[in-house]
């Protein structure tokens, strides 16, 4: 075991009823079902930097995000680091790897100060057995996630640097994946800067064009998304910021 992920596993705690209220699939789940995932249920502080998974490590919990901001992307000693996607509040990733029972394939990586839950594996694969109300959201998951990666191999073929920021917000902005987050991100231009791959002054003169066009409103600590359509449809028919 990694001294990140001893540590993460040394600061668990079960979960508090507005953290247990956050996550998107408990309350939909059958009486009796659902009191078995709650007692299952653990939570941890990663601090900016740290692995929650890494490349070649077995599967352990099916993970999700309270608070925070997290990073996907791959092996930084097989090349080039690439960033496939970014993790915002209320999202829950891994369940293809955790339904295949498989080593990881990717890194997770704590942008930011994050709270990060995690149902264990074997609980998933019980739910998985006994939930109807479970295997239909883990069939949603992996479909949306199925656009989602589509959508972020869209944007690494665009060269607009605009039209990349707002992909990318839009990305985050998922109402599916990403139910915590609402009209509010929390997000440094430097952490979208990670995330869209491009420097923090470029991503600062998109994010002031895109809110010149009124799409976002660049707020203290964050970015206020005012017209998603906008943000989604970038680069679509010529659309651009002005």
């Amino acid at each position: 075991m990694s001294p990140t992920a001893n540590r993460l596993r040394q600061r668990a705690r079960p979960l508090t009823e507005a953290e247990l209220a956050s996550i998107p699939w408990l309350a939909g789940l059958e009486p009796g079902v659902r009191e078995r995932a709650r007692d299952a249920l653990m939570v941890s502080e990663a601090e900016p930097g740290d692995y929650i998974c890494r490349v070649g490590r077995p599967v352990t919990y099916w993970l999700g995000l309270i608070d925070g901001l997290l990073k996907m992307s791959n092996d930084d000693t097989r090349g080039p680091i690439m960033t496939f996607t970014g993790v915002a509040p209320g999202g829950w990733f891994g369940e293809g790897t955790a339904l295949k029972r498989e080593a990881y394939r990717y890194n997770i990586q704590a942008l930011r100060r994050s709270r990060v839950a995690g149902l264990p594996v074997d609980m998933f694969h019980w739910l998985l057995d006994h939930s109807i109300a479970f295997n239909r959201f883990v069939m949603n998951q992996l479909n949306e996630r199925l656009g989602q990666f589509i959508a972020a191999r869209e944007i690494d073929r665009i060269s607009d640097p605009d039209v990349r920021v707002a992909r990318s917000l839009a990305n985050l902005f998922h109402p599916g994946l990403f139910p915590g987050v609402g009209e509010v991100l929390r997000i440094t231009q430097q952490e979208l800067a990670y995330l869209v791959g491009l420097s923090r002054q470029r991503v600062n003169l998109a994010l002031a064009r895109w809110e010149r066009a009124g799409a976002i409103r660049v707020e203290y600590g964050g970015l206020r998304v005012l017209d998603l359509q906008a943000l989604r449809r970038a680069g679509v028919d010529g659309a651009a910021p002005p």
